[in-house]
Protein backbone atom coordinates (compact mmCIF):
# COMPACT_ATOMS: atom_id res chain seq x y z
CA UNK A 1 0.00 0.00 0.00
CA UNK A 2 1.24 3.60 -1.01
CA UNK A 3 -0.03 5.91 1.69
CA UNK A 4 1.42 10.07 2.50
CA UNK A 5 -0.10 12.76 3.87
CA UNK A 6 -2.96 14.64 1.72
CA UNK A 7 -2.02 17.42 -0.48
CA UNK A 8 -4.33 19.88 -0.74
CA UNK A 9 -3.35 20.89 -4.68
CA UNK A 10 -3.05 17.55 -5.85
CA UNK A 11 -5.62 15.45 -3.75
CA UNK A 12 -8.57 17.74 -3.28
CA UNK A 13 -10.95 17.09 -5.90
CA UNK A 14 -9.66 13.24 -5.60
CA UNK A 15 -10.94 13.70 -1.94
CA UNK A 16 -13.94 15.70 -2.53
CA UNK A 17 -15.07 12.72 -4.71
CA UNK A 18 -14.28 9.95 -1.70
CA UNK A 19 -16.53 12.20 0.00
CA UNK A 20 -19.43 11.66 -2.11
CA UNK A 21 -19.06 8.15 -3.00
CA UNK A 22 -18.92 7.51 0.71
CA UNK A 23 -22.29 9.62 1.22
CA UNK A 24 -20.55 11.95 3.72
CA UNK A 25 -21.92 15.08 1.18
CA UNK A 26 -24.14 15.16 -1.52
CA UNK A 27 -23.20 14.62 -5.20
CA UNK A 28 -23.91 18.31 -5.83
CA UNK A 29 -20.86 20.73 -5.26
CA UNK A 30 -20.98 24.10 -4.03
CA UNK A 31 -19.17 26.68 -1.80
CA UNK A 32 -20.44 25.17 1.52
CA UNK A 33 -19.75 21.29 0.66
CA UNK A 34 -15.99 22.39 -0.15
CA UNK A 35 -15.64 24.21 3.11
CA UNK A 36 -17.22 21.58 5.16
CA UNK A 37 -14.25 19.47 3.52
CA UNK A 38 -11.79 22.03 4.14
CA UNK A 39 -12.52 22.64 7.12
CA UNK A 40 -12.33 18.49 8.19
CA UNK A 41 -9.11 18.48 6.49
CA UNK A 42 -8.06 21.15 8.95
CA UNK A 43 -8.54 20.06 11.84
CA UNK A 44 -5.97 17.81 12.44
CA UNK A 45 -4.15 15.09 10.40
CA UNK A 46 -4.83 13.42 6.72
CA UNK A 47 -3.45 10.42 5.00
CA UNK A 48 -4.75 9.00 1.70
CA UNK A 49 -3.86 5.95 0.08
CA UNK A 50 -3.41 5.59 -3.88
CA UNK A 51 -4.44 3.10 -6.56
CA UNK A 52 -3.06 4.04 -9.53
CA UNK A 53 -1.41 7.34 -8.75
CA UNK A 54 -4.89 8.75 -7.29
CA UNK A 55 -6.10 9.62 -3.67
CA UNK A 56 -9.29 6.66 -2.97
CA UNK A 57 -9.06 6.14 0.24
CA UNK A 58 -8.31 8.61 3.06
CA UNK A 59 -7.92 8.91 6.82
CA UNK A 60 -8.87 11.66 9.39
CA UNK A 61 -7.35 12.52 12.71
CA UNK A 62 -8.23 15.42 15.17
CA UNK A 63 -6.05 15.91 18.55
CA UNK A 64 -7.45 16.31 21.82
CA UNK A 65 -7.53 15.26 25.04
CA UNK A 66 -9.65 12.65 27.03
CA UNK A 67 -10.99 12.71 30.80
CA UNK A 68 -9.74 9.71 32.96
CA UNK A 69 -11.27 10.18 36.23
CA UNK A 70 -9.30 13.95 36.95
CA UNK A 71 -6.31 13.34 34.30
CA UNK A 72 -6.24 14.90 30.72
CA UNK A 73 -4.94 12.14 29.08
CA UNK A 74 -3.62 12.98 24.89
CA UNK A 75 -6.03 11.56 22.22
CA UNK A 76 -5.75 11.15 18.66
CA UNK A 77 -9.65 11.11 17.57
CA UNK A 78 -9.99 9.29 14.28
CA UNK A 79 -13.02 11.43 12.54
CA UNK A 80 -13.08 9.96 9.16
CA UNK A 81 -12.21 6.86 6.87
CA UNK A 82 -13.86 6.99 3.49
CA UNK A 83 -12.80 4.66 0.67
CA UNK A 84 -14.08 5.60 -2.99
CA UNK A 85 -15.97 3.24 -4.85
CA UNK A 86 -13.43 1.03 -6.72
CA UNK A 87 -11.00 0.60 -3.59
CA UNK A 88 -13.36 -1.69 -1.56
CA UNK A 89 -12.11 -4.31 0.02
CA UNK A 90 -8.31 -4.08 -0.83
CA UNK A 91 -7.30 -3.68 2.74
CA UNK A 92 -6.76 -0.06 2.00
CA UNK A 93 -8.80 1.42 5.24
CA UNK A 94 -7.65 -0.93 7.69
CA UNK A 95 -3.71 0.01 6.36
CA UNK A 96 -4.30 3.33 6.80
CA UNK A 97 -6.19 3.51 9.79
CA UNK A 98 -3.45 1.65 11.61
CA UNK A 99 -0.74 4.11 9.96
CA UNK A 100 -2.30 6.93 11.41
CA UNK A 101 -3.11 5.53 14.97
CA UNK A 102 1.24 4.76 14.92
CA UNK A 103 1.90 8.17 14.10
CA UNK A 104 -0.12 9.54 16.46
CA UNK A 105 1.78 7.34 18.96
CA UNK A 106 4.32 8.84 18.15
CA UNK A 107 3.18 11.79 18.16
CA UNK A 108 2.52 11.36 21.88
CA UNK A 109 -1.16 10.10 22.27
CA UNK A 110 -2.10 7.58 25.02
CA UNK A 111 -5.32 7.21 23.37
CA UNK A 112 -7.32 6.87 20.18
CA UNK A 113 -11.26 6.50 19.75
CA UNK A 114 -13.31 6.03 16.93
CA UNK A 115 -16.92 6.10 15.97
CA UNK A 116 -17.86 2.90 14.15
CA UNK A 117 -19.63 2.03 11.03
CA UNK A 118 -19.69 -1.53 12.60
CA UNK A 119 -18.68 -3.82 14.73
CA UNK A 120 -16.11 -6.04 14.48
CA UNK A 121 -13.99 -3.93 12.00
CA UNK A 122 -11.92 -1.83 13.98
CA UNK A 123 -11.58 -4.13 16.82
CA UNK A 124 -9.05 -5.77 14.18
CA UNK A 125 -6.91 -2.71 15.15
CA UNK A 126 -7.28 -3.05 19.32
CA UNK A 127 -10.54 -1.16 19.46
CA UNK A 128 -12.85 -1.94 22.41
CA UNK A 129 -16.82 -0.94 22.80
CA UNK A 130 -17.37 1.83 24.58
CA UNK A 131 -20.87 1.79 26.82
CA UNK A 132 -24.18 2.52 25.39
CA UNK A 133 -25.16 5.74 24.68
CA UNK A 134 -28.94 6.63 25.43
CA UNK A 135 -30.68 8.95 23.00
CA UNK A 136 -34.37 10.62 23.73
CA UNK A 137 -37.34 11.51 21.82
CA UNK A 138 -39.86 13.75 24.41
CA UNK A 139 -42.29 16.40 23.26
CA UNK A 140 -40.31 20.05 25.19
CA UNK A 141 -43.71 20.97 26.01
CA UNK A 142 -43.46 17.95 28.52
CA UNK A 143 -40.57 18.84 30.28
CA UNK A 144 -40.84 19.51 33.93
CA UNK A 145 -38.89 22.55 34.69
CA UNK A 146 -39.05 25.38 37.87
CA UNK A 147 -37.54 27.64 36.29
CA UNK A 148 -37.95 29.98 33.20
CA UNK A 149 -34.80 31.04 31.28
CA UNK A 150 -33.81 33.98 30.37
CA UNK A 151 -34.26 35.17 26.41
CA UNK A 152 -31.51 33.65 24.61
CA UNK A 153 -29.36 35.23 21.89
CA UNK A 154 -29.46 33.60 18.11
CA UNK A 155 -26.19 31.72 17.29
CA UNK A 156 -25.05 31.46 13.36
CA UNK A 157 -22.69 29.92 11.53
CA UNK A 158 -20.61 33.18 11.70
CA UNK A 159 -20.30 32.34 15.67
CA UNK A 160 -17.95 29.10 15.28
CA UNK A 161 -15.10 29.89 17.18
CA UNK A 162 -17.48 31.38 20.04
CA UNK A 163 -19.43 27.95 20.22
CA UNK A 164 -16.00 26.04 19.84
CA UNK A 165 -14.37 27.79 22.88
CA UNK A 166 -17.89 27.27 24.47
CA UNK A 167 -17.22 23.71 23.92
CA UNK A 168 -13.84 23.23 25.28
CA UNK A 169 -14.93 25.39 28.56
CA UNK A 170 -18.44 23.03 29.12
CA UNK A 171 -18.94 20.79 32.61
CA UNK A 172 -17.18 17.47 31.80
CA UNK A 173 -17.23 13.93 33.05
CA UNK A 174 -15.26 10.89 32.82
CA UNK A 175 -14.45 9.58 29.55
CA UNK A 176 -15.07 12.85 28.04
CA UNK A 177 -13.20 14.33 24.74
CA UNK A 178 -11.93 17.92 24.07
CA UNK A 179 -11.05 18.32 19.88
CA UNK A 180 -8.63 20.98 20.30
CA UNK A 181 -8.62 22.58 16.68
CA UNK A 182 -11.86 24.96 15.92
CA UNK A 183 -12.01 24.09 12.40
CA UNK A 184 -13.63 20.98 13.85
CA UNK A 185 -16.71 22.70 15.00
CA UNK A 186 -16.99 24.82 12.04
CA UNK A 187 -17.16 21.43 10.08
CA UNK A 188 -19.63 20.04 12.33
CA UNK A 189 -21.92 23.55 12.45
CA UNK A 190 -21.76 23.52 8.39
CA UNK A 191 -22.52 19.80 7.74
CA UNK A 192 -25.76 20.91 9.58
CA UNK A 193 -27.81 22.34 6.54
CA UNK A 194 -30.61 23.32 9.00
CA UNK A 195 -28.44 23.64 11.90
CA UNK A 196 -29.05 26.96 14.13
CA UNK A 197 -27.93 27.98 17.30
CA UNK A 198 -29.59 29.75 20.94
CA UNK A 199 -27.57 30.46 24.24
CA UNK A 200 -26.11 32.92 26.12
CA UNK A 201 -23.15 35.14 26.39
CA UNK A 202 -22.76 35.01 30.49
CA UNK A 203 -18.68 34.87 30.60
CA UNK A 204 -17.03 37.95 32.15
CA UNK A 205 -15.94 39.39 28.77
CA UNK A 206 -19.10 38.44 26.89
CA UNK A 207 -17.72 34.46 25.97
CA UNK A 208 -20.54 32.01 25.17
CA UNK A 209 -20.72 30.46 28.37
CA UNK A 210 -23.93 28.02 27.67
CA UNK A 211 -25.84 27.09 24.35
CA UNK A 212 -27.54 24.41 22.19
CA UNK A 213 -26.50 23.53 18.39
CA UNK A 214 -29.91 21.89 16.68
CA UNK A 215 -30.77 20.82 13.49
CA UNK A 216 -34.70 20.77 12.24
CA UNK A 217 -36.49 21.57 9.99
CA UNK A 218 -40.73 22.01 9.09
CA UNK A 219 -43.13 23.64 11.84
CA UNK A 220 -43.51 20.62 14.46
CA UNK A 221 -39.99 19.21 13.66
CA UNK A 222 -38.88 16.87 14.86
CA UNK A 223 -35.96 18.63 16.49
CA UNK A 224 -32.43 17.08 16.97
CA UNK A 225 -29.56 18.68 19.64
CA UNK A 226 -26.43 18.08 17.81
CA UNK A 227 -24.55 19.06 21.29
CA UNK A 228 -25.29 21.18 24.14
CA UNK A 229 -22.59 22.84 26.09
CA UNK A 230 -23.35 24.07 29.89
CA UNK A 231 -20.47 24.49 32.72
CA UNK A 232 -22.93 23.77 35.51
CA UNK A 233 -26.50 22.21 35.98
CA UNK A 234 -28.13 25.41 36.56
CA UNK A 235 -27.34 26.39 32.64
CA UNK A 236 -28.34 22.94 31.66
CA UNK A 237 -31.35 23.39 33.31
CA UNK A 238 -31.47 26.65 31.41
CA UNK A 239 -30.77 25.35 28.35
CA UNK A 240 -33.77 22.81 29.17
CA UNK A 241 -36.16 25.40 29.28
CA UNK A 242 -35.34 27.36 26.25
CA UNK A 243 -35.96 23.77 24.62
CA UNK A 244 -39.50 23.75 26.50
CA UNK A 245 -40.54 26.95 25.46
CA UNK A 246 -39.98 25.65 21.59
CA UNK A 247 -42.82 22.85 22.62
CA UNK A 248 -45.66 25.25 21.57
CA UNK A 249 -44.83 24.66 17.85
CA UNK A 250 -42.63 21.78 18.26
CA UNK A 251 -44.12 18.24 18.94
CA UNK A 252 -40.59 16.28 19.77
CA UNK A 253 -37.19 16.88 20.01
CA UNK A 254 -34.46 14.11 20.21
CA UNK A 255 -31.28 14.50 22.02
CA UNK A 256 -28.66 12.18 23.41
CA UNK A 257 -28.55 11.48 27.20
CA UNK A 258 -26.38 14.19 28.69
CA UNK A 259 -23.21 12.28 30.90
CA UNK A 260 -24.53 11.92 34.39
CA UNK A 261 -28.48 13.48 33.62
CA UNK A 262 -31.77 10.88 33.68
CA UNK A 263 -33.71 12.95 31.48
CA UNK A 264 -36.73 10.99 32.68
CA UNK A 265 -36.11 12.38 35.99
CA UNK A 266 -37.77 16.15 34.28
CA UNK A 267 -40.18 14.76 31.84
CA UNK A 268 -44.16 14.67 33.13
CA UNK A 269 -45.70 11.01 32.59
CA UNK A 270 -42.98 10.07 30.24
CA UNK A 271 -44.95 6.60 29.49
CA UNK A 272 -48.03 7.74 28.72
CA UNK A 273 -46.24 9.91 26.01
CA UNK A 274 -44.42 6.92 24.34
CA UNK A 275 -47.70 5.07 24.10
CA UNK A 276 -49.40 8.02 22.62
CA UNK A 277 -47.37 8.04 19.92
CA UNK A 278 -45.61 5.27 19.27
CA UNK A 279 -45.48 4.98 15.53
CA UNK A 280 -46.52 8.24 14.72
CA UNK A 281 -43.35 10.95 12.99
CA UNK A 282 -43.11 11.98 16.64
CA UNK A 283 -42.82 9.12 18.61
CA UNK A 284 -41.27 9.97 21.78
CA UNK A 285 -38.52 6.96 23.20
CA UNK A 286 -35.28 6.26 24.43
CA UNK A 287 -33.11 4.34 22.41
CA UNK A 288 -29.35 2.92 23.15
CA UNK A 289 -26.52 1.91 21.17
CA UNK A 290 -22.68 1.44 21.62
CA UNK A 291 -21.28 3.17 18.39
CA UNK A 292 -17.73 4.80 19.62
CA UNK A 293 -15.05 2.50 20.46
CA UNK A 294 -11.26 3.08 22.14
CA UNK A 295 -8.00 1.89 22.22
CA UNK A 296 -4.70 2.42 24.59
CA UNK A 297 -2.14 3.66 22.62
CA UNK A 298 0.60 4.33 25.35
CA UNK A 299 0.39 1.67 28.44
CA UNK A 300 2.68 3.20 30.55
CA UNK A 301 1.83 6.79 29.81
CA UNK A 302 -2.47 5.33 30.62
CA UNK A 303 -1.33 3.31 33.77
CA UNK A 304 0.49 5.71 35.81
CA UNK A 305 -2.15 8.45 34.95
CA UNK A 306 -4.55 5.92 36.95
CA UNK A 307 -4.89 6.84 40.54
CA UNK A 308 -7.72 4.31 42.15
CA UNK A 309 -9.25 3.81 45.99
CA UNK A 310 -7.96 0.85 48.12
CA UNK A 311 -5.30 -1.21 48.65
CA UNK A 312 -4.30 -1.55 45.08
CA UNK A 313 -3.89 -4.60 42.95
CA UNK A 314 -1.01 -6.26 41.41
CA UNK A 315 -0.41 -8.89 38.72
CA UNK A 316 1.09 -10.17 35.47
CA UNK A 317 -0.26 -8.95 32.27
CA UNK A 318 -0.62 -10.37 28.91
CA UNK A 319 -1.37 -8.24 26.26
CA UNK A 320 -1.83 -8.95 22.29
CA UNK A 321 -2.34 -6.37 20.24
CA UNK A 322 -3.70 -7.22 16.95
CA UNK A 323 -2.58 -3.74 15.14
CA UNK A 324 0.95 -5.23 14.43
CA UNK A 325 0.01 -7.28 11.29
CA UNK A 326 -1.60 -4.06 9.45
CA UNK A 327 1.64 -1.79 9.77
CA UNK A 328 4.13 -0.93 7.72
CA UNK A 329 7.58 -2.78 8.55
CA UNK A 330 9.40 0.67 8.40
CA UNK A 331 6.93 1.50 11.30
CA UNK A 332 8.66 2.09 14.38
CA UNK A 333 5.28 1.88 16.67
CA UNK A 334 4.00 -1.98 16.80
CA UNK A 335 1.20 -1.65 19.56
CA UNK A 336 1.14 -2.56 22.96
CA UNK A 337 1.62 -5.94 22.91
CA UNK A 338 3.55 -7.60 25.58
CA UNK A 339 4.26 -9.37 29.15
CA UNK A 340 4.17 -6.74 32.27
CA UNK A 341 3.98 -6.40 35.66
CA UNK A 342 0.64 -3.89 36.97
CA UNK A 343 0.22 -2.20 40.03
CA UNK A 344 -3.33 -0.53 39.99
CA UNK A 345 -3.62 1.84 42.91
CA UNK A 346 -3.42 5.06 44.54
CA UNK A 347 0.04 5.60 42.61
CA UNK A 348 -0.17 2.67 39.58
CA UNK A 349 2.85 1.59 37.56
CA UNK A 350 4.45 -0.66 34.98
CA UNK A 351 6.95 -2.84 34.26
CA UNK A 352 7.69 -5.28 31.95
CA UNK A 353 8.18 -8.85 32.47
CA UNK A 354 6.48 -11.94 34.20
CA UNK A 355 6.39 -12.28 38.43
CA UNK A 356 5.33 -15.97 38.86
CA UNK A 357 4.35 -15.24 42.85
CA UNK A 358 1.29 -13.16 40.69
CA UNK A 359 -1.83 -14.28 38.87
CA UNK A 360 -2.07 -13.52 35.44
CA UNK A 361 -4.44 -11.67 33.25
CA UNK A 362 -4.56 -12.63 29.40
CA UNK A 363 -6.34 -9.94 27.26
CA UNK A 364 -5.95 -8.32 23.93
CA UNK A 365 -5.80 -4.50 24.16
CA UNK A 366 -9.38 -3.98 22.80
CA UNK A 367 -10.73 -5.70 25.84
CA UNK A 368 -8.11 -4.77 28.76
CA UNK A 369 -8.83 -0.80 27.75
CA UNK A 370 -12.60 -1.07 28.26
CA UNK A 371 -11.62 -2.81 31.53
CA UNK A 372 -9.37 -0.02 32.03
CA UNK A 373 -11.87 2.64 30.98
CA UNK A 374 -14.72 1.53 33.41
CA UNK A 375 -16.62 0.07 30.19
CA UNK A 376 -16.99 -3.33 31.79
CA UNK A 377 -16.13 -5.58 34.29
CA UNK A 378 -13.32 -7.74 34.73
CA UNK A 379 -15.78 -10.67 34.84
CA UNK A 380 -17.58 -9.45 32.16
CA UNK A 381 -15.33 -9.24 30.49
CA UNK A 382 -14.06 -12.60 30.57
CA UNK A 383 -17.47 -13.94 29.72
CA UNK A 384 -18.23 -11.63 26.19
CA UNK A 385 -14.42 -10.44 25.50
CA UNK A 386 -10.58 -11.55 25.04
CA UNK A 387 -9.83 -11.53 28.38
CA UNK A 388 -9.01 -14.44 30.92
CA UNK A 389 -7.39 -14.54 34.46
CA UNK A 390 -8.19 -16.58 37.26
CA UNK A 391 -11.71 -16.09 39.67
CA UNK A 392 -10.01 -14.31 42.52
CA UNK A 393 -8.57 -11.79 40.23
CA UNK A 394 -11.09 -10.85 38.44
CA UNK A 395 -13.36 -10.33 41.05
CA UNK A 396 -10.72 -8.43 42.50
CA UNK A 397 -10.72 -5.90 39.80
CA UNK A 398 -14.06 -6.00 39.98
CA UNK A 399 -13.98 -4.13 43.02
CA UNK A 400 -10.62 -2.48 42.52
CA UNK A 401 -11.55 -0.85 39.29
CA UNK A 402 -15.10 0.64 40.32
CA UNK A 403 -15.03 3.52 37.58
CA UNK A 404 -18.00 5.94 36.51
CA UNK A 405 -19.03 4.73 33.37
CA UNK A 406 -17.42 6.56 30.34
CA UNK A 407 -19.66 9.11 28.25
CA UNK A 408 -17.60 10.61 25.03
CA UNK A 409 -19.84 13.43 25.02
CA UNK A 410 -18.88 14.76 21.54
CA UNK A 411 -19.45 12.66 18.86
CA UNK A 412 -17.02 12.03 15.68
Amino acid sequence: MKYRKYNPKKDKQAVLRIFQEAGWIEREKNKMKEEILDSFIKSGGALVAEVRETAECLALTTPGTILYLKEELPLCAVTGVLTSLIARKQGLATGLTAQAIADAAKDGALIAALGMFEQGFYNKLGFGTGPYEHRISFDPASLILKKKNRVPYRITYDNWKAVHTSRLSRMRLHGSCNLYPPEITKAEMVDETDGFGLGYFNGKEGELTHHLWISGKGEHGPYRVCWMSYQNYEQFLELMSVLKNLGDQVHTVKMREPPGIQIQDILVQPFKYRKMTKHTDFENNMVSSAYWQVRILDLKGCIIKTHLPGKGIRFNLELHDPIDKFLDQKTKWRGIGGKYIVRLGSNSDIENGINSNLPTLTSEVGAFTRLWFGVRSATSLSVTDKLSGPKELLEELDCGLRLPEPKIDWDF
